[in-house]
């Protein structure tokens, strides 16, 4: 099975180089603003945006597929690219915050989130000074095409959280709605994430928009999977089975099951799905049909098609350890289990 660990090793010394990078630029004073900030920053996961911003410049500024096999054991990405990935890294470590206050969840990847320790205001608070302090060093940097690039996802990240609030609380989530959401609360920044990678390193408008859609694609196989993996109640990710039903969130899985439905069937799931916050009961029926009736092997189905797209995008390129860890990327996000 393809590991985090395996996709990194190519650029394992620019991992270790961005990290210091974010180490030394995104930094408080104040203990208690110190304090969050480094629980906060500890607890950002897997790395995969910076990661993906690493990859593809590399991949773009590597010389005609020549590379040294050994190319983990030694930096390739300038400032720029650690910019860049930093602009994106902490926009998304902010949004997770904000995002945990609204849904008033008290775990973040098996920890107790930033608001279950901190209370709701400090927590908005320390989103808030993340992206002030990020913005504040991208302008002190004078990369503008950078900030410029990334400046709408902040935009996007907010019209998706109010889209997929909207319509769970009117549940009515469709196909069509169900894509727009997912595309602007997860895959919009991956795409941003592997765009501004071949911009920092100076590659074409064909090749920046290519990364962006390569980006995009992957994203939205990534929430896919995030959104499957709900259903399953052995899953590793580190958050409750069932989260999105009691959250009344109507992902793929079950809108596969809904559009295989008579209307009277429809109506009755969405009884269910109105009271799972306080039902259990309600909760395991919902997990039962879906399971009965192939929602997940069905949204695994539209999730491979993502990821075909995907790996049909980076065709193009030279076969670099770069391109294959981008490959090996798609494969981790089928197979991921957390």
């Amino acid at each position: 099975m393809v590991t985090i660990d395996s996709i990194r090793k190519p650029i394992t010394k620019d991992m270790e180089a961005f990290e210091a990078f974010v180490a030394e630029n995104i930094s408080a004073e104040g203990d208690l603003m110190h304090e969050m900030l480094t629980y906060a920053l500890t607890s950002r996961g897997k790395g995969v945006r910076p990661m993906l911003t690493m990859l593809t410049a590399s991949m773009m500024a590597a010389d005609d597929g020549v590379v040294n096999e050994e190319c983990g054991s030694e930096r390739h990405c300038s400032k720029r690219t650690y910019l860049a990935a930093m602009l994106i890294e902490m926009i998304h470590t902010a949004s997770l915050i904000h995002d945990d206050v609204l849904d008033s969840a008290d775990e973040r990847r098996g920890r107790p989130s930033v608001n279950a320790k901190w209370q709701s205001d400090m927590a908005i608070i320390l989103g808030d000074y993340i992206l002030a302090r990020t913005m504040s060093i991208g302008m002190a940097s004078a990369q503008y095409d950078l900030l410029s690039y990334v400046g709408s996802s902040m935009a996007t990240l907010c019209e998706g959280e109010v889209l997929q609030s909207q319509h769970a609380r009117n549940f009515d989530t469709t196909r069509e709605d169900y894509y727009h959401i997912i595309n602007q609360k997860t895959a919009s920044l991956l795409g941003v994430s592997a765009a501004m990678g071949a911009l920092s390193v100076g590659a074409s408008r064909e090749d920046v928009d290519r990364m962006r859609k390569f980006g995009e694609a992957i994203g939205m196989a990534f929430q896919i999977q995030d959104d499957i993996l709900d259903y399953n109640r052995q899953n590793n990710t580190g958050k409750p089975a069932n989260n999105d039903l009691r959250e009344h969130k109507m992902t793929l899985p079950l809108i596969e099951v809904m559009e295989r439905k008579s209307e009277e069937e429809r109506r009755e799931i969405v009884e269910l799905l109105k009271v799972c916050d306080k039902d259990e009961t309600a909760v395991d029926r919902l997990q039962a049909i879906v399971d009965e009736n192939g929602g997940r092997e069905l949204a695994a189905q539209t999730m491979q098609a993502y990821l075909a797209r995907a790996m049909h995008l980076l065709a193009k390129y030279p076969d670099t350890p770069y391109r294959m860890s981008l490959m090996n990327l798609c494969a981790y996000i089928a197979e991921r289990d957390r």
